[in-house]
């Protein structure tokens, strides 16, 4: 799931420039601290997840076609090209403690400006809003595991690790359901087409006014996560940092398996947050489930469960066949998928296309593992270039809903993350088999 991983990612990205605590301070003894790490890690996953929510609604809200309701996720995801090297830098310079201080108040600066945007009923707002909340979740991305990693024995560090992410894996279950309920309800048989001039400013106002109260809450949660890592700012006496090129890993494109993989992360993150966004308006239609979205949006939440739930099946199943073999399999899966959703109806239309949330699961750690193989001293680098990859989550779905505009079919335009998992196939067989040294 793209939020996990790629908090995953991005502390390996930070991790490039070689920070470590003092001399001889193995841990830091903060027992009181690690709650709120473990809920940064649900906030930032949820968050994530609850685009899927948002999507349907702005789209509603401003009568927007698919291509513009697309640049949600283009403005989210965008801040992982802008911000990721210029986050990780600000975390070496002021140290992990206050650059999570500083990337949970950029995400409460980011919440805060959904006010506007609603009372301004402008969708540009809306935008920039989430610009600044996912620039936000991006720093906090950048120290989350390292983070986590400090404060215990390095013995145990792994099992904090999953037990950390595990908690972004249910955020990014619980928020879309929790959302649909707060953010998707409308007003009885009234819709924006129907207003025009003030009143169509105000029935947006009136609308968004579960968002912005949704988001507030958010905010406040984050606060209260920023003063509690605040109060132990100073914990991390003697870190230090090297300095190391944010470019540093783009040689590594150069190599065949390595650059294979990194645009199979493109397209991975692509198609996964692609599905994602379309699936409410695609169980809308009224060959598939014909219900109106504050009906059906829950369902989003069985998209990103089935990931959850594959993650533990996938580990099981790594541990006895070839993972490249896995991959080709579960892309394979998906296309299968997307071709029995999109040629059917009813209820199996729609359970076909949410059911490919498990074969998510295992793609982005595996095709990263495969990519990054025997890359030695240089897979921070590579772990660096992969962050960068994960604009595909900006590219694909905006081209998705272009597809679906020119095609007039939300059913046709899947034909583009279909095409993403045949290309992830062919790295699960091309990558089959060990690294060569």
């Amino acid at each position: 799931m793209v939020a996990s991983d790629t908090a995953a990612v991005a502390a390996e990205h930070v991790s490039a420039g070689g920070a470590r605590p003092a001399e001889g301070q193995g841990h830091v003894h903060a027992p009181s601290l690690p709650p709120f790490v473990f809920a940064l890690f649900f906030i930032f996953g949820g968050i994530t997840s609850l685009n899927d929510v948002l999507i349907p609604k702005l789209k509603e809200l401003f009568t927007l076609n698919y291509t513009q309701a697309m640049l949600v996720q283009f403005c989210f995801f965008a801040a992982y090209l802008v911000i990721g090297i210029p986050g990780a830098k600000l975390v070496k310079r002021i140290g992990y403690m206050r650059g999570a201080v500083a990337g949970l108040m950029t995400m409460t600066a980011g919440c805060l400006l959904f006010i506007p945007a609603s009372t301004t009923a402008l969708y540009p707002l809306f935008l920039l809003a989430l610009f600044i909340l996912a620039s936000g979740v991006v720093i906090v991305q950048v120290v989350a595991n390292p983070l986590i990693s400090l404060l215990g024995p390095q013995e145990t560090a792994h099992s904090r690790l999953t037990f950390a992410q595990a908690f972004n894996s249910f955020g990014t279950f619980v928020f879309p359901l929790v959302g649909a309920g707060l953010i998707l309800g409308q007003l009885a048989d009234v819709s924006a087409e129907d207003f025009e001039g003030a009143a169509l400013a105000a029935y947006r106002t009136a609308e968004s006014a579960m968002i912005v109260k949704t988001y507030l809450g958010l905010a406040l949660a984050i606060t209260v996560v920023a003063g509690a890592v605040w109060l132990f700012r100073n914990r991390l006496q003697g870190e230090r940092h090297e300095a190391s090129s944010g470019l540093a890993g783009l040689d590594l494109l150069k190599r065949p398996r390595f650059g294979f993989g990194a645009l199979c992360i493109f397209l991975y993150v692509g198609a996964e947050v692609a599905i994602g966004s379309i699936v409410i308006n695609y169980l809308m239609l009224d060959d598939v489930l014909g219900e109106p979205e504050h009906v059906v949006g829950w369902m989003v939440a069985l998209y990103w469960g089935g990931a959850m739930v594959g993650r533990f099946i996938g580990s099981a199943l790594l541990r006895v066949i070839s993972p490249g073999k896995i991959l080709a399999a579960v892309a394979a899966g998906a296309i299968a998928l997307i071709a029995l959703s999109t040629n059917s109806s009813g209820t199996l239309a729609a359970y076909s296309l949410l059911a490919i949330g498990l074969m998510n699961a295992i793609m982005f750690p595996t095709i990263f593992s495969l990519a990054c193989e025997r890359l030695g001293s240089r897979a921070a680098d590579g772990s660096g270039i992969i962050n960068v990859a994960i604009f595909g989550g900006a590219v694909i779905p905006l081209a998705t809903g272009a597809l679906a505009d020119l095609s007039g079919s939300l059913a046709f335009s899947l034909v583009l993350p279909a095409a993403c998992y045949a290309v992830i196939a062919a790295f699960g067989i091309y990558a089959r088999r060990p690294a060569a040294a």
